[in-house]
């Protein structure tokens, strides 16, 4: 059992604090409290459990033969161990969360970038209130008029009255 308890993970509880919100702060706490007796508990069992004095209940019980049954039968008693079905899972969640994490973090390193030049042409530009129309059409390309598609701007064409 010793050699199980030292494959199991250990949790690092700062970092996990760290990353879980004050409304949920109560329910972490009794999480960790929780996880701490199991794993009390847990290190106060002894590695191999106590051997049975099978010699001793010969002793004390009266009908023969009744105590080496119980013997053949406890030595042939095999119990399974649970197979772990879950971690694949959860390490494929993981390595799925990571991806898409990572993607969001190239996804935004872009934005930032974009959004620096953005705010590198506000800030090397006139100051609005002394632009002329010219000014503002050339830094704003999309308040350029279009003459095209509207002719008559500001006015409505006879033709709409």
């Amino acid at each position: 059992m010793a050699g199980r308890r030292v494959a199991l993970k250990a949790i690092d509880w700062v970092a996990f604090a760290e990353r879980v919100p004050p409304n949920q702060r109560g329910m972490f706490n009794a999480l960790k409290t929780r996880s701490d007796g199991i794993s009390a508990k847990l290190a106060s069992l002894p590695e191999k459990p106590v051997a049975i004095d099978w010699s001793f209940y010969r002793s004390a019980v009266a009908k023969a033969g009744m105590v080496d049954e119980f013997e053949k039968k406890f030595k042939a008693l095999q119990i399974p161990e649970p197979t772990d079905t879950q971690t694949s899972t959860i390490n494929a969640q993981e390595a799925e969360a990571n991806k898409s994490a990572q993607a969001y973090i190239e996804g935004s390193k872009a934005r930032i970038a974009q959004y620096e030049k953005e705010l590198a042409k506000f800030k090397n530009m006139i100051p609005f209130d002394q632009m002329t129309i010219e000014d503002l059409n050339s830094v704003f390309p999309e308040t350029k008029l279009d003459k095209v598609k509207h002719p008559y701007w500001p006015h409505k064409p006879i033709a709409e009255l």
